[in-house]
């Protein structure tokens, strides 16, 4: 139950708190005092959409609080304690506003998202605004009302998450369908390119090593002759059969130092040219045998050049082939493989798509049967209620008929079923004797749509578990007799709940267990609403400027007094 609210610089309230007592309360004032803001401004709190509007001019932001008292909701209380928010038996709902549209919630004064405060609200408030007949227009309205009527919630739940396990399985089972043509055509390519390539087997890094020898076999001649030139300059084995004198480098390394020892006497920078030129000379010889042991094992091999050039070229073709590089020919291998792999064996997937589908499509049925059946059970007991209740509002030859229409099962896309079970749910009414029943849109006039809409609210509120109900100028369009039925059915809706009426007519606002009044004043050039709570003799003046017109009489104050005394 809402005990308290607390709002500051929304809209033109600068300053209000607020003690909500129980049973029914009644908000009345002048047109444009200011009567729907507090509901906005509890709507807020609840989570409802927000923009800089609502922050009152020349204020930094609007700040709203809702107190609730939980003794007697358990489904909130369980909510608050699986979030770890709970607070005894005490639940505080903020919403600050900035000037800039951004805005932030709070439960029990922790920051929480304001979807948090959505889901909590709609467990402790239902708010009824004053234009829900239109809504009462559409299909899905009363698809809605039957469901809450009912207690559909888990079932309603249960069906949704079936109903979208088997939607995406079937779009994913007729895509594959779709393109399973193109799968085997893809298939077989694929069969064709990884079997071509199992049959190169190229190996990882084996192209840098056949590239390397093909490149020295290809040399080989010239490699030969350089290397044979190279090892004359270097070493007198080349000229080890002529007569002349030897110009290889050792033989001319040898005779230097041959000088040199001949020096008298040596001194330390003769000794260091000796040493640096035998250290040449030894390094020359060492070259000299690396490069006779290469010319001794060296083998050009025409069958392995051909051998080597053959496997290169049918590489290089692969790589062009595929527009890739010869490179990245063992990466493609393994890369088309795994493809062929994943498309292998299409019909055992397709066939196994299938009977998932049809195992969710079965378990949907299973449930949303479930939710069928509670439907028109609950259906039946609806179309009575309603109208026992649009009877007593003034149309008492009025019947209304709840009917349940299965989907089109014809559809192949949805196969006749929906999240929201498997039919479509209307109401259909007559407001006079004779007359057969139709669809709303067809039959009911303004008036008449207003009355069945309050008569399926407060029979809806009558069924809900929340401790608070707020009607928001339900009652337009309806007046005299009428409006005092519909203030009586608010008045026994209180006895066993919280109810918030904001109420222009005076046969309601005489029915109310307390009083609220909603004034807007001037002072400064600013503007300020202010709410009071009336005491009796002030519900009674107050009645009576609602029956009267700018004169108020002392018959008008009798007769408000009169209603009153009778509610």
């Amino acid at each position: 139950m809402l005990t308290h609210i607390q709002i500051r610089n929304f809209a033109i309230i600068d300053e209000l708190d607020l003690e909500i007592p129980p049973n029914l309360s009644v908000i009345t004032g002048e047109t444009g005092a200011g009567k729907s803001i507090v509901l906005d401004a509890l709507s807020l709190a609840m989570g409802q959409r927000a923009d800089a509007g609502a922050v009152r001019h020349g204020c930094d932001k609007a700040d709203i609080l809702a107190s609730f008292e939980l003794e007697h909701s358990p489904l909130a209380q369980q909510w608050l304690k699986d979030r770890d928010l709970e607070s005894d038996h005490d639940c505080i709902l903020r919403r600050v506003v900035s000037k800039d549209g951004r805005s932030r919630g709070f439960i029990n004064g922790r920051s929480s998202p304001l979807q948090d405060l959505k889901d909590l609200g709609s467990l402790l408030i239902n708010i009824h605004g004053q234009h829900e007949h239109q809504a009462l227009l559409k299909k899905e309205t009363h698809r809605r009302l039957l469901d809450n009527f009912s207690g559909n919630d888990a079932l309603l739940k249960q069906t949704a998450t079936l109903y979208k396990q088997w939607h995406e399985k079937r779009i994913y089972l007729n895509n594959l369908k779709t393109h399973f043509a193109e799968n085997s055509d893809r298939a077989e390519l694929l069969h064709y390119q990884v079997q071509e390539l199992e049959t190169l087997n190229l190996q990882e890094g084996e192209l840098k090593d056949l590239e390397t020898e093909h490149k020295r076999l290809a040399n080989a001649e010239k490699n030969q002759e350089s290397c044979q030139s190279s090892l004359a300059i270097l070493s007198d084995s080349a000229s080890q059969n002529n007569s002349s004198p030897s110009d290889a480098i050792t033989d001319q390394l040898s005779l230097a130092i041959r000088f040199l020892e001949q020096c008298t006497p040596q001194d330390d920078v003769l000794k260091q040219s000796i040493d640096m030129i035998n250290s040449a000379y030894i390094q020359i010889e060492e070259a000299a045998d690396t490069l006779k042991h290469y010319l001794d094992s060296f083998d050009a091999d025409p069958a392995r050049y051909q051998e080597l050039d053959q496997r290169l070229s049918i590489i290089y073709q692969l790589a062009r082939k595929h527009k890739t590089t010869a490179a990245q020919l063992v990466a493609l291998h393994q890369q088309l493989a795994q493809e062929l792999d994943t498309l292998s064996g299409g019909d055992e997937k397709l066939e196994a798509l299938a009977d998932e589908c049809a195992t969710l499509h079965k378990k949907y049925v299973e449930i949303a049967s479930k939710l069928s059946t509670k439907r028109a059970n609950s259906a039946k007991k609806l179309s009575k209620a309603i109208g026992e209740q649009i009877s007593r509002l003034g149309m008492p030859k009025g019947k209304c008929q709840v009917t349940l229409v299965p989907l089109d099962a014809d559809n192949d896309s949805s196969q006749g079923i929906s999240p929201q079970g498997m039919e479509t749910v209307e109401f259909l009414v007559t407001t006079n004797a004779g007359q057969p029943l139709k669809p709303l849109t067809k039959v009911a006039s303004g008036g008449e749509l207003s009355r069945i809409s309050l008569a399926i609210q407060v029979i809806c509120a009558e069924q809900s578990e929340l401790g608070t109900i707020v009607f928001d100028e339900v009652d337009v369009g309806i007046g005299g007799g009428i409006a005092e039925v519909v203030g009586k059915l608010l008045r026994h809706l209180g006895k066993d709940a919280q109810v918030l009426c904001v109420t222009h007519l005076p046969q309601v606002a005489a029915q109310g267990h307390h009083h609220l009044h909603v004034n807007k004043q001037t002072k400064k050039k600013l503007t300020h609403t202010r709410i009071t709570s009336l005491s009796n003799d002030e519900k009674v003046l107050e009645i009576a400027r609602m029956l009267g017109g700018l004169e108020i009489t002392d018959q008008t104050i009798a007769h408000a007094k009169e209603m009153v005394t009778s509610a």
